[in-house]
């Protein structure tokens, strides 16, 4: 297919996608379903238009789906307007360390006895596919940052977190295959790989993030300077909070995380309990400049626009990765064989490890079981995917994995793409009766 061609198509794909964008919101289908459908339809599965190399392909890849999930993990961060105290993040967190050990053991354990993978590549699978996705993931998780809805909340600070506390493991499954120095006994895997990496990372987002956001403040108040590009704020605090945890050795997916929630922090001690849209709207009558440099607005101006800027980057990286997870699909990637391991994944070891990670806690059945449903895999995976592919993992073992991962990506965006309309609209109907009748 030539540029021209190429160009035509997607195109073609963005004026679809921007003209029924209403319309797709009623029906049982999200807007991932049809870029995944575009993609599928030009690729090796439709008409052969274009194709694209999981393995020939997967530094590419590696840094593609790299920007689009720590872009994403920012944004998260951002939407997240509740105090580190406040009892609503007990769930996220057990999710997020809790569950995620299990579905990892869990995998490990049906890798190892159904697809007879050696324990180092179960474990490495089990990382792979064990974060729950926060790019592909929206329909599901919170909706603004003053959203307050549990199960919203539950599940966006779940991605957040989990796209970092999964990394542990895949150092542990690499190093197991003897690509990756664990250390006599494992020591250096524990205190460098599991503490200081999940600490360090999370101490150093959070110092990058209220730092920028308390100079930018102070600038603007006290001096209106630093005012406008506000798009180089967003792209700056993510790459200088990547970067400088990357450097340390710490995990920088959790830096950027705690980065958009610092950042979000620093609007809520300067602004209060006030909704950020509540005090934009009572300024509505002033200047842009003046809003930027209030005493009284400049915090949530500053917030709000970094969240806006970074909402359109992300759905154009999804759009870029769904299409490319639609080219990678080929018949030779589609096993029939390793079919009940998905079901197995999304029937049984999502919802133990859910139910098993909440034992104690006080949230209601119904959440708690569309917490488990809406385990959705997406672009984290095919990250930890190419990052294992790109360290030494034999090509055998490297398109074994790449064909269950792609296979149980294409299935989370089509079963759950269909269920998530339905299923969020009765719980917004059940909700509403029982505040009803409360």
């Amino acid at each position: 297919m030539t540029f021209d061609v190429g160009y035509l198509l997607l195109g073609a794909l963005f004026i679809v996608v921007a003209v029924i964008g209403s319309f797709v919101q009623r029906l049982p289908l999200t807007q991932t379903m049809i870029y995944f459908a575009a993609g599928v339809v030009i690729g090796p599965l439709g008409f052969g238009l274009l194709a694209l190399d999981a393995q020939g392909q997967s530094r590419l890849l590696e840094r593609v789906a790299e920007v689009a999930v720590i872009v994403s993990l920012f944004t998260t961060g951002l939407k997240l307007r509740v105090p580190l105290r406040d009892d609503r993040w007990r769930v996220p967190l057990r999710l997020a360390f809790g569950s995620m050990t299990l579905t990892v053991g869990l995998v490990a354990v049906a890798g190892v006895i159904g697809l007879g993978l050696p324990l180092g590549a179960a474990i490495l699978l089990g990382a792979v596919l064990a974060p729950t996705d926060p790019v592909l993931a929206s329909d599901v998780q919170l909706e603004h940052p003053h959203d307050r809805d549990r199960l919203r909340f539950s599940l966006s600070g779940e991605a957040g977190l989990n796209d970092g506390t999964a990394f542990p493991f895949a150092m542990l499954g690499l190093g197991l295959l003897g690509l990756h120095d664990l250390g006599p006994w494992a020591w250096r895997w524990w205190a460098v790989d599991v503490v200081w990496a999940i600490m360090g990372g999370l101490g150093i987002g959070a110092l990058c993030g209220a730092g920028v956001g308390k100079l930018v403040i102070h600038l603007r108040r006290e001096h209106h300077e630093g005012i406008g590009r506000d798009e180089f704020l967003a792209l700056g605090v993510i790459a200088f909070s990547y970067g400088a945890a990357l450097l340390l050795h710490a995990y920088g997916f959790l830096a950027v995380f705690a980065a958009g929630l610092a950042l979000r922090a620093v609007e809520r001690h300067q602004t209060g309990d006030t909704p950020p849209e509540g005090v934009l709207d009572s300024a509505s009558a002033e200047k842009k400049d003046e809003i930027a440099t209030a005493p009284e607005t400049a915090p949530a101006h500053m917030a709000g626009a970094v969240l806006n800027f970074n909402e359109q980057m992300e759905r154009i990286l999804e759009v870029a990765l769904v299409l490319m997870i639609g080219l990678m699909l080929s018949p030779s990637y589609l096993r029939l064989e390793d079919a009940w391991f998905i079901a197995l994944l999304f029937l049984v070891i999502r919802p133990v490890a859910v139910l098993a990670g909440l034992l104690g806690s006080k949230r209601a059945s119904t959440e708690r079981g569309l917490i488990s449903w809406f385990g959705i895999r997406g672009i984290g995976s095919i990250y930890y995917l190419m990052y294992a592919a790109n360290r030494g993992l034999s090509a055998d073992l490297a398109g074994r994995l790449t064909s269950i991962t792609l296979t149980t990506i294409a299935v989370s965006i089509v079963v759950h793409g269909i269920t998530v309309t339905p299923l969020m609209n009765w719980y917004r109907r059940r909700r509403k009766r029982r505040a009803t009748s409360a």
